[in-house]
């Protein structure tokens, strides 16, 4: 018996850009952008970007977070899915 239930789908293209961090995170100088006489010293990141390893918990964190609040849930066999009832 088929329901008749509404899906929607979000693909958001700056996903990674501004999320916030949890943990303090330093990268080096990216080539071209060196501080003259300073080029050893490290950067303290204050938002993740694409690439970066903890970019992706960082986003999954908030996004759980929000659907959470909003009254959806998990679903247990794939992880991407939240599902809301009522």
């Amino acid at each position: 018996m088929a329901k008749e239930w509404s899906m929607h789908q979000l693909d958001i293209k700056s996903t990674f850009l501004n999320g916030s961090l949890e943990e303090e995170v330093y990268v080096q100088q990216p080539q071209g952008f060196e501080v003259k006489g300073q080029e050893r010293k490290l950067y303290k990141l204050k938002k993740s970007f694409y690439g970066l390893k903890q970019a992706l918990r960082a986003w999954n964190q908030r996004i759980y977070s929000f659907f959470m609040q909003i009254g959806f849930v998990k679903c247990i066999s794939e992880l991407g899915v939240y599902v809301k009832t009522g």
